[in-house]
C-alpha cells in the first residue's frame, strides 16, 4: 500500500465517523398524519428562522461531509487504479 492509500483510507475511515455521529446528533422530526392529510402548516418564528438554528447547522455539515466522503470514495475508485498502475 502506498502512503496516498493510507492517508485517504484513513480520510475516509474518519469522515464517515463524522458522519454517523452528526446523524446520529440530529432530532427525528415527527411524522403526524393529520398535518400530513389536511396539509396544515406552521408559520411560527421558529420556521421562519429555521435557517439559524442548531438543526440547520448540523443539517449543513451533513451535506459537506457526505459531499466529501462521496468525492473521496470516487477518487479512490476511479484515480487510484490509474495511479497505482
Amino acid at each position: 500500500m502506498s502512503v496516498l492509500e493510507i492517508i485517504l483510507g484513513a480520510a475516509v475511515l474518519l469522515i464517515s465517523i463524522i458522519l454517523v455521529i452528526i446523524c446520529m446528533m440530529q432530532e427525528q422530526k415527527p411524522q403526524n398524519a393529520t398535518a400530513a392529510l389536511t396539509g396544515a402548516s406552521n408559520d411560527s418564528f421558529y420556521d421562519k428562522n429555521r435557517g439559524r438554528t442548531k438543526e440547520a447547522r448540523l443539517k449543513k455539515i451533513t451535506f459537506i461531509f457526505s459531499l466529501a466522503f462521496f468525492v473521496l470514495i470516487l477518487f479512490m475508485d476511479i484515480v487510484m487504479p490509474l495511479l497505482i498502475d
